[in-house]
């Protein structure tokens, strides 16, 4: 990207690696100077938290504000009804108003850690799009909203092509979605002068039909800018580990869990992740990402204790370090593992069954391949025998379960 913006925002983005595409570099730059730049990212509420696939998104809210502009975190209260079909295989589970509620608590303790929420010109609004969606007039939407799209061009957007393409199922429900997201755009600009959508780059055609849409009802000049979509060095979706998603709400993955799969990134990935998810400069992060040998272990290590530090605070980044410190370096097994605590009603248990309650596989036959392969390690010694049974006479003292040299938990016994 040769462009060279004048707002410190969009200088941030370029230069940190956040930008995939932008609808119109010069008219949002330009806004971005003359004001305060109202921008928001939509989040439906399909769980309890947010993992770390949407931290770049997250961080993008936190530059957004950092750089004096102000933060909309809409809330999918509305479109978590419908479901997003982008780029999925099939149709997402309906999930009740109840749960839909619980889990916008649940991501809002996310937000209040990257945002500071107020009713000053730069502070974060967090608003939920059942406000303008639960009571529209269906036949008036279709009158006043639907005629300005066009299902020819709906049908050729990639994330719906995609699906089409496999002969895969795609529900008049879900294709439905990316004209209420579009109206989501309209209402936020009718309402509240939001300028800017930000979204993954699988969102594009999205994003374009709510500008398009606004324009044409609004008559207003709106911009959407996007973020790669991050895949690990190796090819992995990021977000993801061996073990399931990695949450960002500390009741759904331990601050040590969290801490180690930053500690575990790959050495190619260091210095990018160190750009999009800490608020290092951009000179030491090209500095810390070209070491080499021992001494990007160094620099994984502060990539951990920054990205934790802002999600889960100094002390826990500490914490998590100490631990690992006591677990790779001493051997021992460390105060914040992932624990299973049992009953002594849960005894005799199997090894192969305590290894899959850990976390560290994810079935009884992922278990015992660990085990077959040399990959299992009990109190920091092999673990051979796949029909080992574990009492509660073997439980006096908390036992360490391994899965290779990275991968640890705790299991004990109830009181």
């Amino acid at each position: 990207m040769t462009y060279q913006p004048k707002s410190d925002f969009l200088a941030v983005m370029l230069e940190r690696g956040f930008v995939a595409d932008c609808t119109d570099y010069e008219g949002l730059d330009a806004a971005l100077v003359a004001g305060v730049v109202p921008a928001y990212i939509g989040f439906d509420a399909t769980a309890k938290s947010l993992h770390v696939g949407s931290l770049i998104q997250i961080m993008m809210l936190r530059w957004l504000q950092k750089t004096g502009h102000k933060p909309i975190t809409l809330m999918g209260g509305g479109t978590t009804k419908v479901g997003d079909p982008s780029f999925r295989a099939d149709e997402r589970p309906l999930l009740t108003p109840d749960q839909i509620d619980d889990n916008i608590a649940g991501i809002k303790q996310v937000f209040a850690k990257y945002l500071s929420y107020g009713d000053g010109a730069t502070d974060a609004v967090m608003l939920n799009n059942a406000e303008w969606l639960d009571d529209l007039n269906y036949l008036e939407f279709l009158r006043d909203i639907g005629r300005h799209f066009s299902v020819n061009r709906m049908l050729s957007f990639e994330s719906v092509k995609s699906r089409l393409d496999r002969e895969q199922s795609l529900s008049f429900l879900e294709f439905n979605y990316m004209i209420l997201q579009a109206y989501d755009f309209l209402e936020l600009n009718r309402r509240y002068g939001c300028l800017l959508q930000f979204g993954g780059s699988d969102q594009w055609g999205n994003i374009v039909n709510g500008i398009d849409l606004t324009r044409r009802v609004n008559e207003n000049q709106i911009f959407g800018l996007t973020s790669p979509l991050l895949t690990t060095s190796d090819g992995k979706k990021m977000g993801k580990s061996a073990d399931g998603a990695v949450w960002l709400n500390a009741d759904m993955r331990s601050t040590y869990e969290f801490w180690q799969f930053w500690r575990n990134t790959t050495d190619a990935d260091v210095g990018r992740f160190l750009k999009l998810y800490t608020e290092m400069p951009v000179d030491e992060c090209t500095r810390l990402g070209a070491l080499e040998g021992s001494e990007i272990n160094a620099a994984k290590i502060i990539l951990a204790n920054e990205v934790t530090t802002l999600c889960h605070g100094a002390d826990a980044a500490a914490a998590a370090e100490a631990t690992a410190r006591e677990v790779f370096e001493k051997g021992g097994v460390g105060d914040d593992l992932p624990t299973v605590t049992l009953a002594s009603t849960d005894l005799p248990a199997s090894i192969v069954q305590l290894i899959v309650k850990s976390g560290l596989a994810k079935s009884g036959k992922e278990a015992k391949r660990l085990i077959a392969e040399n990959g299992a390690r009990i109190n920091d010694a092999p673990l051979t025998d796949a029909g080992l049974m574990i009492d509660a006479s073997a439980l006096a003292d908390p036992i360490k379960l391994s899965a290779g040299k990275k991968r640890h938990a705790l299991v004990q016994l109830n009181g």
